[in-house]
């Protein structure tokens, strides 16, 4: 069988580009190959094209633009994902262009598809006493009730992303001053957020229960499964999922889906909300723009209410003075 173009092209833009040139994370190479699966998905039942055949003439704009809107017709997608699929293919046609050049015509109408506007949903956090019910909802008298609690407590304190919480291993924590957790986000790069004397004791408890303080198991994952597996960032949210049911049940305020994210969020409002400037939390949240961390100080209407309430004053006396019955008009601006 004949190999075609698109496959040729596409193999080495993933092999070759984005493992080695680019470096990028195998999360950002999952969304890529998610991005194609799902094309090669489309083009099999909308234009009867099986895989081995799809060459780069039937990639044409028309073909992408019908793609992405049967991405969010079809699949119910929103404009946010939509525009995630967009992305992965200007990132291949931004390869093509200059690995191919006789396709740099058809690669730049494809690059000129436009983004989908987008409205940001409002950041939903829980409480304060939402959290605390949350956390107390694990049963620390079993096993994995012990290791739920100490999950869901520095998943929260340290207001880690899912898969960086995932991917922690038991030498990424220290228990001893200053006890801090290592954490590596998005783009490979490391941070060291501090944890509290709380999340210390319930991590120590868990540590010396799991027999992890041993030296052979500093690489072993800190959260693991039943088999002894890595917990992945479906396994964390199903846990936080079953612990979220319970605590609706001693807090009624617990509304609206909770994700792992939300407790990120928490953590980050929790922390403005205790006088926090946001150079800090964009520090502990690992943002690379700080315009990303003052997206919490727009969404604390309390905050915001206070804030104006604080430079409220009884208004100025009005001049009613006339520029006409002044002749002298810089003194007359300096009245007003």
């Amino acid at each position: 069988m004949n190999i075609t173009d698109f496959a040729q092209y596409l193999s080495k833009y993933f092999h070759e580009h984005l493992a080695h040139r680019r470096g990028v994370s195998p999360n950002t190479m999952k969304s890529y190959r998610d991005t194609f699966k799902l094309l090669l998905q489309y083009l099999q039942d909308r234009h009867k094209t099986v895989p081995e055949k799809v060459t780069l003439d039937i990639l044409s704009s028309e073909t992408i633009c019908d793609f992405l809107a049967w991405v969010e017709k079809e699949r119910s997608c929103s404009a946010r994902t939509k525009n995630q699929r967009l992305a992965s293919l200007h990132s291949f046609f931004r390869y093509l262009q200059v690995e191919a050049p006789e396709r740099i015509v058809q690669s730049q109408r494809i690059l000129a598809i436009p983004r989908c506007k987008w409205r940001s949903a409002p950041v939903h956090y829980l409480s304060v006493e939402g959290i605390v019910a949350l956390l107390s909802a694990p049963d620390r008298n079993t096993a994995d009730g012990r290791r739920d609690a100490a999950l869901l407590t520095i998943l929260y304190d340290s207001a880690a992303r899912v898969q960086e919480m995932a991917d922690v291993s038991v030498r990424d924590l220290r228990l001893s001053p200053p006890a801090h957790v290592s954490l590596t986000g998005k783009g490979g790069k490391t941070r060291i957020v501090p944890l509290m004397d709380l999340t210390v004791s319930m991590m120590r408890e868990y540590i010396d229960k799991e027999n992890l303080v041993l030296t052979e198991r500093q690489d072993w994952p800190l959260f693991r499964n039943r088999r002894g597996e890595r917990l992945t960032r479906f396994g964390i949210g199903h846990i936080l999922n079953k612990y979220i049911k319970a605590a609706r049940r001693k807090d009624k305020s617990l509304s609206g889906k909770v994700s792992p994210h939300t407790l990120r969020h928490s953590k980050a409002m929790h922390l403005l909300e205790a006088g926090s400037n946001c150079i800090v939390i964009q520090a502990i949240l690992g943002h690379a723009d700080i315009k990303t961390t003052t997206m919490y100080a727009r969404a604390n209407l309390d905050m915001m209410r206070k804030a104006l309430e604080k430079t409220v004053t009884a208004p100025p006396e009005r001049n009613n003075t006339k520029w006409k019955d002044d002749p002298d008009l810089l003194k007359w601006l300096k009245s007003l």
